[in-house]
């Protein structure tokens, strides 16, 4: 038998067990989920909805509603079908969507009222959804709420308490723990119904969920004397870090690590910068940018080479400042929604008539309209 023939059937074996091993091995990494609301009101933004809200499974984008459109719209095809399957699930998205526009707008006038704000603008914010291990069951609840950029208030599900880490909370909290019977529809509503809804989600997207894509990665530099970006876009899932190296080992000095951030279709985004001020020509040989994969074994390594920095004065100076404003887009964009991307939809208005009605016969809508 041809030599060089069993040398490519080797390595093609080989390489076959590696993607099967891979595939196995995300596949029980990604046995964990996660359904997270992100809600935001806003006073004093002219430019920016009152009231936005997102739904995110596994930190993607599932569904979407705001002051404007009023009503929830799914953003995922898989989640598409599961609302064309239960259109009601659907009807209770969107009039959650009307009723909490109408809380938030009253906690943020509250919160005015109570911390003497007169001018400036107020950003009010809830993040609250549920865990959920494939695995081994375990579930977990949150809910918590942050004003002005900063913690406000959030719910202890264990002792069924809230926790009010400033002052300016504490009247919230009382008035809160003393309501017992919403402190046990939280603790049902996020030890139960959150758990089953985010299954649901996951049997629907599984084939969404668990896919895995590698990132392309880049090193960008807007000009010879300005910080290097090793940005890495199009990933899936978004547990992913990226570092500098300096002789192979991990450093932090002059390195500014940028969060994950959402693209438009559902995959991710990252930075990490390197100042080179400090660093002389020669040594450059001795610094790589890594991406590591969880659950992937074989990192992405950019070595800082000056021919691969795409650069303003270069060619490629068009796609440098097309990534660069696009992450920036993307950043402004979550700092004002929480961390969630949104898109805008044209108004729906003849729904709101029908939400007006049946909001009168939810009983349990009652219980989270508590204020601030």
């Amino acid at each position: 038998m041809n030599l060089e023939f069993v040398h490519v059937v080797v390595i093609c074996t080989y390489m076959i067990f590696l993607v099967i091993f891979l595939v196995s091995y995300l596949i029980i990494w990604l046995l964990k989920y996660s359904l997270k609301y992100f809600l935001t009101a806003t006073s004093g933004l002219p430019d920016f909805p009152e009231f936005v809200a997102s739904a995110l499974v596994n930190g993607v984008q599932v569904g979407y509603c705001d002051s404007n459109i009023r009503t929830a719209e799914p953003t995922q095809d898989w989640m598409k079908k599961l609302v064309k399957d239960d259109p009601q699930h659907l009807d209770w998205y969107s009039e959650k969507c009307f009723g909490n526009q109408q809380v938030f707008r009253a906690n943020i006038d509250s919160l005015k009222q109570r911390l003497n704000q007169t001018r400036g603008p107020c950003i009010l914010q809830r993040m609250n959804g549920c865990e959920w291990d494939d695995e081994t069951e375990e579930i977990k609840g949150f809910n918590q709420y942050g004003y002005n950029g900063e913690d406000f208030i959030a719910l202890d599900l264990q002792t069924l308490t809230w926790i009010a880490p400033k002052p300016q909370a504490v009247i919230t909290k009382l008035k809160w723990d003393a309501e017992k019977a919403r402190l046990e529809h939280n603790k049902n509503y996020y030890i139960n119904r959150c758990p089953d809804w985010l299954k649901k989600y996951v049997k629907y997207g599984r084939s969404f969920l668990q896919r895995s894509v590698l990132p392309s990665v880049s090193l960008l530099q807007r000009s010879p004397s300005s910080v290097v970006s090793c940005h890495a876009t199009g990933f899936y899932p978004h547990r992913a870090r990226m570092f500098w190296r300096k002789d192979e080992e991990e450093f932090h000095d002059g390195v500014d690590k940028g969060q994950i951030l959402p693209n438009h279709d559902g995959s991710f985004q990252m930075s990490v910068q390197l100042n080179l001020s400090s660093i002389k020509p020669e040594d450059w040989s001795r610094y790589d940018c890594v991406y590591q994969f969880a659950g992937a074994e074989t990192d992405i390594i950019t070595k800082l080479e000056k021919k691969v920095i795409q650069t303003n004065s270069g060619k490629t100076g068009s796609e440098v400042m097309l990534l660069l404003l696009k992450y920036c887009s993307y950043g402004v964009f979550v700092f004002f929604i929480c961390h969630v991307e949104g898109v805008f939809w044209r108004k729906w208005m003849k729904e709101v008539k029908s939400i007006k009605q049946r909001r009168k016969g939810n009983k349990t809508r009652k219980l989270n309209r508590n204020i601030l």
